[in-house]
């Protein structure tokens, strides 16, 4: 159910994603939504973060991508935020 109520969230870019993840924040912290609302909104938040951290993931392999073929010689793969 919830599932369905949120598939809008696949066609979503980063910035509207986020954007919608952040106004639900907001509505959660001012405390005057209903517990039924509270409770929806929240799962549409678990959806839009899902979507967030695989937009992310994908956005850092093409970086990676990017960042290894500039020199156009294959010199293997590192992680990105090398720590």
């Amino acid at each position: 159910m919830a599932g369905e109520a949120n598939e809008d969230v696949k066609a979503m870019s980063f910035e509207q994603a986020l954007d919608a993840l952040e106004k639900i924040v907001d509505d959660l912290e001012r405390g005057d939504v209903p517990l039924d609302q509270s409770i929806r909104i929240y799962e549409r938040g678990e959806a839009l973060k899902v979507h967030c951290d695989r937009l992310l993931k994908a956005a850092e392999d093409k970086v990676e991508k990017i960042r290894l073929s500039r020199d156009g010689k294959p010199v293997g793969t590192e992680p990105l935020d090398a720590d």
